[in-house]
């Protein structure tokens, strides 16, 4: 058996049970066959529920129709048999042959173990993290940001076309408060105070950039600030601002004080965080290839378009001086601003006008990564996509929960030194980027996640990520006290692979295609996670329990063998997550 004769096993035997159904059905008749793989070895390989999908169709009882199913299967170089069992199962068991071959398998095509063609090159977009650049990356934006680029491996690997990408809120009102507050920040280091805004940026990170700015101007940028307070009340001046009425004044007036400054000020600010949000993913090993411009929407009119557009289909109208769009025609609890009464946009318009670009620009899936809370946006946005004349089906929206650190057993405090939050930087200080990377997505991401700090930072086989990397460790241990060519081993003969424990691992080999077209199909990339722990198990269990380099040349070089394949796809499992595989440990 060659390496290119070597089939998808679930797909082979689904082909084999669709040419058995034809001959007692018609072979026009629609049929769908999947195959799982079974929990017990007793119970074979793979198993089919063909029989019980037939049976109302054919007036029969599912075990008679599964042996007859079975009886009418094509003879198969890599099925040792079937059977029925329970109500109609069929348990397909595969031969040893076929199992051995896969570790011959792994190590003549290693990089490429587990990639497939299922997406068929289809263009798709992963847009993750898009975290407003007014602050440093925290906790609840690195789990995100390990779940998209995990998530853009797994696609890419399963055949897919994909373009990561980073949408920049550098446009909206988030911004003006941060140049605010940075002003505010510079201004005091001129011996120039302004009672500072509860509601503005409040993180040490906002005096940096004011630091830096005082450093390379001085008093250039002091600007008449007392005409900072034009517009409040008296009520207002003699306490902090804390409304974001009062707020918008004071942005109001920063702008009409600064003039042409007030532009340097905000690219400054927006260069500042954006340089660093980069930096800090990737030293997390995300990177993106795109980072797209929620201002460019509006320099080259996409937002006013857009808008253009959803008025000549009838889905705006004009309400106490707002515009607004008609998103309860779409299952949306209410009708949506679009304009405001003062002619702004708002962020929500920007936004259509994005997907409505992310689709121009030829995409044939849109996977969007939220933060959870943000679920209640999703009916406006693929209503305006409707509304738009777009398939809203083509977008996936995946929720991200927040994670919640843990320290001794108990919730740790989510505020630092600067008395905001844990940042994303921190996290991977205490705990190493390979830890954050793989708890992050050991769950699945709707679901809650408790970050146990303590266990990521142990070196014990509780902790799953150093479970899994110390499998690859000791596998090149061994093999680095063999004196042999790593050639020797893709053509070792490995028919001496019988027992319980090293067919069971080569079936996991086996599986590992299987789980990253799962894991693509679902967008579930905690499915690797899962896998490479299971996988690991297994090999310990062998480890402990079996001598590699035994005086038998044929026995020694087919265990090395299959260690050597187990090595190369815990590498490649580690690598669609963003984790190292270490060879020392």
């Amino acid at each position: 058996m060659t390496s290119c004769d070597y089939p998808n096993f679930k797909t082979h035997f689904a082909e084999l049970l669709r040419q058995a159904a034809y001959t007692i059905i018609s072979p026009d008749t629609a049929i769908r066959i999947e195959l799982t793989r079974t929990k017990q070895a007793s119970h074979g390989d793979y198993s089919c529920n063909l029989a019980m999908q037939l049976a109302k169709s054919l007036h029969q009882s599912p075990r008679d129709i599964a042996n007859k199913l079975i009886d009418a299967m094509p003879a198969s170089l890599y099925l040792d048999k079937a059977e029925v069992a329970g109500a109609g199962f069929i348990n397909l068991f595969l031969t040893h042959a076929a199992k051995q071959q896969c570790a011959h398998q792994v190590l003549q095509h290693p990089d490429t173990y587990g990639k497939s063609d299922y997406g068929h090159d289809k263009k798709i977009q992963v847009e993750f993290v898009s975290a407003n650049p007014t602050g440093p990356l925290h906790v609840g934006h690195g789990r995100g940001a390990a779940y998209g680029a995990s998530l853009a491996n797994v696609l890419t690997a399963a055949g897919f076309n994909v373009s990561r990408e980073f949408y920049v809120n550098d446009a909206g009102r988030q911004m003006d408060i941060l140049t605010l507050s940075t002003w505010l920040r510079y201004l005091e280091l001129n011996d120039i105070y302004i009672p500072f805004p509860q509601n503005a940026y409040q993180g040490n990170y906002v005096s940096v950039m004011a630091q830096l700015i005082h450093q390379a101007h001085a008093d250039r940028y002091v600007h008449q600030p007392k005409l900072l307070l034009d517009g409040l009340p008296d009520s207002v001046l003699k306490a902090v601002v804390t409304t974001d009425e009062h707020l918008d004044i004071l942005i109001g007036n920063a702008k009409k004080i600064l003039g042409q400054d007030y532009a340097y000020f905000h690219n400054f600010v927006l260069t500042e965080q954006l340089g660093d949000c980069r930096n800090d993913l990737m030293e997390f090993g995300v990177e993106f290839d795109v980072w797209f411009s929620e201002q460019s929407l509006y320099d080259n009119g996409s937002v006013a378009r857009t808008m253009e557009l959803l008025e000549e289909k009838k889905y705006l109208y004009e309400q106490d001086g707002a515009i607004w769009f008609r998103s309860t025609d779409f299952g949306d609890e209410k009708d949506r601003v679009v304009q405001r009464e003062n002619g702004q946009y708002t962020y929500f318009a920007s936004d259509i006008a994005y997907h409505l670009n992310k689709f121009e620009r030829g995409f044939e899936q849109v996977i969007n990564i939220w933060g959870a809370d943000h679920h209640g946006y999703i009916p406006r946005v693929k209503g305006a996509l409707q509304a738009l004349g777009l398939d809203s089906d083509k977008l996936e929206i995946a929720l991200v929960q927040f994670a919640v650190l843990y320290r001794d057993g108990k919730k740790a405090p989510m505020s630092t030194r600067s008395g905001e939050f844990v940042t994303l930087r921190e996290l991977r200080e205490e705990v190493g980027k390979d830890a954050a990377r793989f708890f992050y997505v050991m769950r699945k991401s709707d679901q809650h996640l408790d970050f146990d700090l303590d266990l990521a930072k142990s070196q014990s086989n509780e902790n799953p990520v150093y479970y899994v990397q110390y499998a690859h460790a000791r596998i090149c241990s061994v093999l680095a006290q063999w004196d042999g060519q790593m050639s020797d081993l893709e053509t070792a003969d490995t028919a001496t692979l019988t027992n319980p424990v090293e067919l069971t691992l080569l079936q996991k080999l086996i599986d590992f295609p299987d789980t990253v077209e799962m894991a693509a199909k679902e967008y579930s990339p905690h499915l690797i996670a899962f896998y490479l722990r299971e996988l690991a198990s297994e090999f310990h269990s062998y480890y402990n329990s079996t001598r590699f380099l035994v005086p038998e040349i044929p026995l020694q070089n087919a265990r090395l063998a299959l260690i050597a394949a187990i090595r190369q796809v815990l590498n490649n499992g580690l690598t669609l997550l963003g984790v190292s595989a270490p060879d020392k440990m």
